[in-house]
C-alpha cells in the first residue's frame, strides 16, 4: 500500500475608520467569533520551492538497493522507508532509507528476523514502529511456494528492530493487492486477492498492546465498494477513501468514502459535475493515492492499457476532480534553474521566469522552510514517467514518489518529490451560502404560487445570477417607486412640512405566480452556493422536487441549474421510480427527461421487470402506447457530441457584478480618501465579518462608509483588487498590492487566511528589478519592515540594474537616503567607485 500522507487577534476597531469623518460608531458590539480560524502570518521571508514542482531526486544505487516494483514506502520523521517488492526476478525483503533532507540513500540498520521476501503487501506508520501486513510470497523465478500471507510485523525505527506479532483466536484470511491504512490506534484491512478470489471484507486489529490485542472483522454497511484489488486508500476529514482499482467486470472510477465511527460506505456521487467540467480520472489499478490538507492526490497505474503520468486532485470539501497542471520548471530536463536571489548576490530570475510561479485558482501555496536555506545551482526535473506498482508517501508538504514498472515491464528506483499547495481554500461559496441560510440584510420578499407563499432573499445576489429574475425585481421596484411617490404627494398634502421618506424602504415584494415554495427555495440555494443538495437515494419524492425545480430552471433560463437538475434525475432513476418519473415528465413537458425514462424502460434488462409492476398498469393510454411503440421501434441515436451550455457560474456573475452588471442595485458607497465607490451591503456582510457585525449594529445615515486597513489607506489599485477577493475570490494582484492588502483578512474579519497567504506568496515569488521600487514604496507606507528591508538588500545587490530605473528619481527623499544608507553599510569603497564608473 502507498503510505498516505496527513491529513490571529481581535479585529482592529478602527479598520473601517480614515479621514475626518468615520462612519463607526464607538459602542459597536462586534461579532469577532466568525474570524477565529483566521491565522495571522509574518513577512518573514526564507526559501521555498516552487508550488506543483517535480523534482527528480537522486535514484536508488544499484549497490544499496534493486529497481523494484508492488514495494511499500512510508515516511517517519525526515525520512522514506521502502520495504520489500520485486525487481522482476526475485522478491525482495530489504529495507531501504531515504533522508529527505539530504537527498541521500542508504540500507537501514535492521536486526531480528524480517518478514520473508514479498510483494503487494502493506505497511504502515504507527507511532515510532512501521507494521507490515500480508502480501505474496515465493519463488517467482521458479514458480514454486507462492502463497499469500496474513501475518503482521512491526519494525521499531528507534532501535532497527522486527518483531512478528503472534496474535491468538480468528484470523483475517491471507491476502495481497489489499488496503491498509491507520485509524484510532488501529490497523485497518480492506479487500485484496487471496489467490483465488478478490475480497471486499475488512479487519482490525489494535496496536497499542501485543498481548491484549486481537483481529475483529468490521461489519460494513452502506454502498460498500465492489470486490477489488490492487488499489490504494487513504485518510482524509477522519474518512478513509477507496479509488478505483481491479474488480473484474465490474471495474469503475467510483470513488468510496468510509465512515470510521459508523462503519458506513458511501459511494462519492459525480452526477454534480457539469459537463465541460474535469471529470475523475479513468479507472485504472496499480496507482496511488495520498491525502494532504483537504486533497486526495491520485498518480500513474494502468488505465486501459495506457500508464498516464497527470497528477489528479480531489477535494473532498467540493467534491471536485481536476487536472493538476505542473509547474514548468517541471517540465524542462537538463536545464540550469538559478535558486532566487533575494538572500545572496545570486542573480534574480527574469519576469518570464518568474511568470511560471504565477497561478490561479487554487494553485497558489506557501512554504514556510521546509527546504535548506541555500542550495546551489542545480539540474531541472522531468516530469514522472507513467509507471504502475509503484508507491507514495507524504513528508511535511511534499509527496514522494518511489519506483514502479514503467514502459516494457522495466523496474524503477527514480524517486520524484512533488511540491504541494498549502493554499486555504476559497470560501466564496460558503459565505453567500451563510448568508441565504441566515436571511440577514434580506431586501426582497418573493411571493410564490396560488398559496402566496413568502421567500426572501438579497437583491445583490438574485440580480447577478438570474436575468428573469432581474427583470421581475426591476419591474417591481418601478411599480413600488410609483406607488411611494403617488403616497409621498398623498401625505405631503394632508400634511405639509412632515418629514417624507427617512424612513427605512419597505421589503420589495415579487410576486411569482408560476413557483411554489419548495422547489423555488432549491433555486434560491443554487444561486448563493452553485450546488443544490443531492436527492436521497430511493426517495421518490426528492427526484420529483428535483423536478420541479428542473422546470423552474427551464423558465428561469438558468442553463447550469437545469443540467444540474437533469444530471442528477438521470443517475437517481431506476427500476423503482422509473414509471413515476416518466409520468411526471410528461405532465410537466419535460421532453429530455422523459426521453432518458423511456430509453430506460425499454433496455432489454429493464423492460420485462417494468411492464410487470402495478404502476404500469395505472400509466396513461398514450404514455403506455408510446413505451411499446418505443420497444418495437428504437428511434434512431443523436449524435451525443453536441455543444453543451453550461451556463455562468457563481464567480463568472459576481465578477461581471462587480465590473458593471449591478451597478443599479448598489446600496452602499465606500470612501477611499474621499474618492466614492458604490457597492452592495449583503455582498460585503456575506464575505466579511466587520461588515455583517456594522451592517447589523450601526448603519450610517448617509450610507457612507470610510475605508482603511488599521490606520492605512490602501491604493486605489489594492482596494479595488480587495473588492475582487470578496465578490468574487480573486487572488490576482500586482506584488504592491499585495503589501497593502496583507493585513486586510485580519482586520475585516474574512473567514479564512486566503488572501493573506497568497500576499505572503506573491511578494516572496515576485519581487523583481522591474517592481522592486514600488514594492519598496508600499512597504514603506504600510511600516512592512521586513519588507522593506528584504527590497533595500535587492536594490543594494542589483543597483547597477535599478540605477536605470526612472521610477528611482520619483522615490521619496527619505527612501533615497534609505538606499543611500543600505549601499553604504554593504558596499566597500572599491565597489562604490566601480558603480560611480557605470552610472
Amino acid at each position: 500500500m502507498a503510505g498516505s500522507g496527513g491529513s490571529g487577534g481581535p479585529m482592529g476597531s478602527g479598520a473601517l475608520t480614515g479621514g475626518v469623518r468615520s462612519k463607526v460608531a464607538p459602542s459597536v458590539d462586534f461579532d469577532h467569533s466568525c474570524s477565529d480560524s483566521v491565522e495571522y502570518l509574518t513577512l518573514n521571508f526564507g526559501p521555498f520551492e516552487t508550488v506543483h514542482r517535480w523534482r527528480r531526486l537522486p535514484p536508488c544505487d544499484e549497490f544499496v538497493g534493486a529497481r523494484r516494483s508492488k514495494h511499500t514506502v512510508v515516511a517517519y520523521k525526515d525520512a522514506i522507508y521502502v520495504f520489500g517488492g520485486d525487481n522482476g526476478k526475485t522478491m525482495l525483503n530489504d529495507l531501504l532509507r531515504f533522508d529527505v533532507k539530504d537527498c541521500s540513500w542508504c540500507r537501514a540498520f535492521t536486526t531480528g528476523t524480517p518478514p520473508a521476501p514479498r510483494y503487494h503487501h502493506s505497511a504502515v506508520v504507527y507511532g515510532s514502529s512501521m507494521f507490515v501486513f500480508g502480501g505474496y510470497t515465493g519463488d517467482i523465478y521458479s514458480n514454486s511456494n507462492l502463497k499469500n500471507k496474513n501475518d503482521l510485523f512491526e519494525y521499531k525505527f528507534a532501535t532497527g528492530q522486527w518483531t512478528e506479532w503472534k496474535i491468538e483466536g480468528r484470523l483475517p484470511v491471507a491476502r495481497s493487492a489489499h488496503g491498509a491504512t491507520v485509524y484510532s490506534d488501529k490497523l485497518w484491512i480492506f479487500a485484496g486477492y487471496d489467490g483465488n478470489a478478490r475480497l471486499n471484507d475488512m479487519w482490525t486489529v489494535g496496536l497499542q498492546d501485543r498481548e491484549l490485542t486481537c483481529w475483529e472483522e468490521v461489519a460494513q454497511s452502506g454502498e460498500i465498494p465492489p470486490s477489488c484489488c490492487n488499489f490504494p486508500v487513504a485518510v482524509c476529514r477522519d474518512k478513509m477513501f477507496v479509488f478505483s482499482g481491479q474488480s473484474g467486470a465490474k471495474i469503475t472510477n467510483n470513488l468510496f468514502q468510509f465512515e470510521f465511527k459508523e462503519k458506513m460506505w458511501t459511494r462519492i456521487p459525480t452526477e454534480h459535475l457539469l459537463r465541460g467540467s474535469p471529470p475523475p480520472p479513468q479507472r485504472r489499478y496499480g496507482h496511488t493515492m495520498v491525502a494532504f490538507d483537504r486533497h486526495l492526490y491520485v498518480f500513474g497505474g494502468a488505465a486501459d492499457n495506457t500508464l498516464p503520468n497527470e497528477l489528479h486532485c480531489y477535494d473532498v470539501d467540493f467534491q471536485t476532480w481536476e487536472v493538476v497542471q505542473p509547474s514548468s520548471d517541471s517540465e524542462v530536463g537538463g536545464a540550469e534553474v538559478p535558486e532566487r536571489a533575494s538572500s545572496s548576490e545570486e542573480p534574480l530570475l527574469t519576469s518570464e521566469e518568474r511568470s511560471s510561479f504565477k497561478k490561479s485558482r487554487d494553485v497558489f501555496g506557501l512554504d514556510f522552510g521546509t527546504t535548506s536555506a541555500k542550495q546551489p545551482v542545480h539540474l531541472a526535473s522531468e516530469l514522472p514517467s507513467g509507471r504502475l506498482f509503484h508507491a507514495a508517501a507524504v513528508i511535511s508538504d511534499a509527496m514522494y514518489i518511489f519506483g514502479g514498472t514503467v514502459d516494457n515491464n522495466i523496474r524503477s528506483g527514480e524517486m520524484y518529490r512533488f511540491q504541494f499547495s498549502c493554499y486555504p481554500k476559497c470560501t466564496l461559496h460558503e459565505d453567500y451560502g451563510r448568508l441565504w441560510e441566515g436571511r440577514q440584510f434580506c431586501d426582497v420578499e418573493f411571493v410564490l404560487g396560488e398559496k402566496e407563499e413568502c421567500v426572501q432573499g438579497h437583491v445583490a445576489i438574485v440580480t447577478a445570477r438570474s436575468r428573469w429574475l432581474r427583470r421581475k425585481i426591476i419591474q417591481a421596484r418601478e411599480w413600488l417607486a410609483q406607488k411611494l411617490d403617488e403616497d409621498g404627494a398623498l401625505a405631503a398634502k394632508e400634511a405639509p412640512g412632515s418629514a417624507v421618506g427617512r424612513a427605512r424602504p419597505p421589503l420589495l415584494r415579487v410576486a411569482i405566480r408560476e413557483a411554489e415554495a419548495r422547489p423555488f427555495e432549491v433555486l434560491m440555494q443554487f444561486l448563493y452556493t452553485d450546488k443544490i443538495k443531492y436527492p436521497r437515494k430511493g426517495h421518490v419524492e426528492d427526484v420529483l422536487l428535483i423536478m420541479d425545480v428542473y422546470k423552474l430552471a427551464l423558465s428561469f433560463q438558468l442553463c447550469r441549474l437545469e443540467q444540474l437538475c437533469r444530471q442528477y434525475i438521470e443517475a437517481s432513476v431506476d427500476l423503482q421510480n422509473v414509471l413515476v418519473v416518466c409520468e411526471s415528465a410528461a405532465k410537466l413537458q419535460l421532453g429530455q427527461l422523459k426521453e432518458h425514462c423511456l430509453n430506460f424502460i425499454v433496455k432489454e434488462s429493464h423492460f420485462n421487470q417494468v411492464i410487470m409492476m402495478r404502476e404500469f398498469e395505472r400509466l396513461s393510454s398514450p404514455l403506455i402506447v408510446e413505451i411499446v411503440r418505443r420497444k418495437q421501434q428504437p428511434p434512431p441515436r443523436a449524435p451525443s457530441d453536441q455543444p453543451v451550455d453550461i451556463g455562468t457560474s457563481l464567480i463568472q456573475d459576481m465578477k461581471a457584478y462587480l465590473e458593471g452588471a449591478g451597478s443599479e442595485f448598489c446600496d452602499i458607497t465606500l470612501l477611499l480618501d474621499g474618492h466614492p465607490r458604490p457597492a452592495h451591503k449583503a455582498i460585503l456582510a456575506a464575505r466579511s465579518s466587520y461588515f455583517e457585525a456594522m451592517f447589523r449594529s450601526f448603519m450610517p445615515e448617509d450610507g457612507q462608509v470610510n475605508i482603511s486597513i488599521g490606520e492605512m489607506v490602501p491604493s486605489r489599485q489594492a482596494f479595488e483588487s480587495m473588492l475582487r477577493y470578496i465578490y468574487y475570490g480573486e487572488v490576482n494582484m500586482p506584488p504592491e498590492d499585495s503589501l497593502y492588502l496583507f493585513a486586510a483578512p485580519y482586520y475585516y474579519g474574512f473567514y479564512n487566511n486566503r488572501l493573506q497567504a497568497y500576499c505572503k506568496q506573491n511578494l516572496e515569488m515576485n519581487v523583481t528589478v522591474q517592481n522592486v521600487l514600488q514594492i519598496l514604496e508600499a512597504a514603506d507606507k504600510t511600516q512592512a519592515l521586513d519588507m522593506k528591508r528584504h527590497c533595500l538588500h535587492i536594490i543594494v545587490h542589483q543597483f547597477t540594474k535599478v540605477s536605470k530605473l526612472p521610477t528611482l528619481r520619483l522615490l521619496s527623499q527619505q527612501l533615497l537616503l534609505d538606499i543611500i544608507d543600505s549601499l553604504a553599510s554593504h558596499i566597500s569603497d572599491k565597489q562604490c567607485a566601480e558603480l560611480g564608473a557605470d552610472i
